[in-house]
């Protein structure tokens, strides 16, 4: 049975998308706030570069992968306007539904699917933009993911993935210790999960580094690749330009 990797764990490929839920589905309710504490507010500096880089216009239709409770899709949905949609995806329905009300609380009608960004259910050539923040380095077959947002996204349309990456090597000792010691202890005391922040610890070290990732993404299909790291490589904004169909 081919294996893959869940953190630092080997397990089947077919184990790594229910374990990946489970994670999801325990710390839902504290999501945001532990997004807040443990990047210190940062996530939101890195979404807000995002989507300044996105250059979303009114009457644009934009998928947002892996979209959690929905900050980026909410966001989103404000720049494309009456004329425009956002459709928010999740593999986790836990994580969705709380995105899901966020938006119906701010008085939009999302439309909002639980489904795997390895198999999108849409056509192809459906959307201008199409995000994804944080969720690739949880998916199994990457290459397959990429590839099927490449095929749903419009000739002339931009993908923008956003994702924990390498940070610069002088910074490394500090952040191994607040990876592995300090970001467990948090997840323990704020969200009654330890093993849960250690596996995201260890699945951002697994994750491919920015060079590495923007070459998946060319063999995707995407034409034009550029990525900037920010915070010192904690993070890695990725956008990908689909010039044609290949």
């Amino acid at each position: 049975m081919t294996q893959t990797h869940f953190g630092f764990q080997g397990v089947p490929e077919a184990e790594k998308a229910r374990r990946v839920a489970r994670v999801f589905n325990s710390v839902a309710q504290r999501y945001d706030l532990m997004n807040d504490v443990m990047s210190l507010g940062l996530h939101r500096v890195w979404k807000a570069i995002t989507l300044a880089q996105a250059h979303v216009r009114e009457g644009h239709h934009v998928l947002d992968v892996a979209s959690g409770t929905g900050d980026l899709a909410l966001a989103l949905s404000e720049r494309v306007g009456l004329t425009g949609r956002v459709v928010m995806t999740d593999i986790n329905a836990e994580m969705l539904s709380r995105g899901r009300d966020r938006l119906l609380d701010a008085g939009l009608t999302p439309q909002a699917l639980v489904c795997d960004c390895e198999a999108l259910p849409f056509q192809d050539a459906q959307f201008d933009r199409a995000t994804l923040a944080f969720g690739l380095r949880n998916m199994t077959h990457k290459d397959r993911a990429l590839r099927e947002l490449y095929r749903v996204i419009k000739p002339g349309g931009k993908l923008l993935v956003l994702e924990f990456s390498q940070v610069a090597k002088p910074l490394a000792p500090v952040y191994d210790f607040y990876s592995f010691r300090v970001l467990p202890w948090l997840g323990e005391r704020i969200a009654a999960d330890r093993q849960s922040y250690q596996y995201l610890a260890e699945s951002i070290r697994m994750h491919p580094g920015p060079e590495e990732l923007a070459q998946m993404m060319r063999e995707a299909g995407f034409d034009v690749v550029r990525y900037q790291t920010l915070t010192a490589g904690v993070v890695a904004l990725h956008r990908a330009t689909k010039i044609g169909s290949h």
